[in-house]
This record gives C-alpha cells, structure tokens and sequence, in this order.
C-alpha cells in the first residue's frame, strides 16, 4: 500500500484537469483550511457519499503509566472522527472483498460520481 501526497494529488488533478499546478495548489489549500476552519468553530462538514467530519470532545480519563503503573489523569481533549459514506464503503468493500454495512438498502442504487443515467449529477 503507497502514500500518496498532497503534492502527488494536486499533480494529478492539474493534468487531468489541464489546470495549472499553482492554481489547483491553491483551490485544495483553500479548501483544507476551510475543513480546519469548520471542525475549529464545531461544526459538521458532510461531503456526500464521500463521509462526515465532526469535531467531537473526548472526556477527562484516568489512564495508566505502563512503565511505572502509576495512574495519570487525561484531561478532556476535541478530536476529529470521520464517519465514511455510502459510495467509500462500497468502493472499499469492493476492493478487499469484505461484506459492507447497507443498513438503507440503497448502495446499489447510486451511481459513482452522483450521477444518473442522464450524466448529469444528481440533487439530494
């Protein structure tokens, strides 16, 4: 399995998209920070069938110091969970071969790229 890099990714949207790499550079910063932004006031940024950012806050905790065994408090802390979409869970289950959760029934039914037979996008 690779790691593909922001820098790989932008690459890659500039020449699919014959857009200059410093403009797509931009675009993805902006829209990166604008994730950060969000979660940093609490709010909750859902991309379709892609998955949900929410900013969530862990409470305080006794743990354990596991080389002297002497108990530490862990304070509360805000954290990020990411819940994945319909149209991921499909795609990854695809490629490992592992049964997906399809409580809705209705992962068959979408179109990848939310789009209908028509090819324009669908409207949720």
């Amino acid at each position: 399995m690779a790691t593909i890099t922001k820098k790989e990714l932008i690459d890659r949207i500039a020449d699919s998209t014959n857009s200059r790499r410093v403009q797509v550079k931009r675009i993805v910063q902006q829209f990166l920070d604008e994730i950060v932004h969000e979660l940093g006031k609490g709010n909750r940024l859902e991309f379709r069938d892609f998955g949900v950012f929410e900013s969530k806050l862990r409470k305080a905790r006794k743990a354990q110091n596991p080389k002297t065994l002497q108990p530490v408090a862990v304070p509360e802390k805000r954290t990020v969970k990411f819940k994945v979409g319909r149209l991921m869970k499909q795609q990854l289950g695809d490629m490992s071969g592992a049964h997906i959760d399809d409580e809705a029934g209705d992962v068959a039914e979408m179109t990848v790229g939310g789009e209908d037979e028509d090819g324009d996008e669908s409207e949720e």
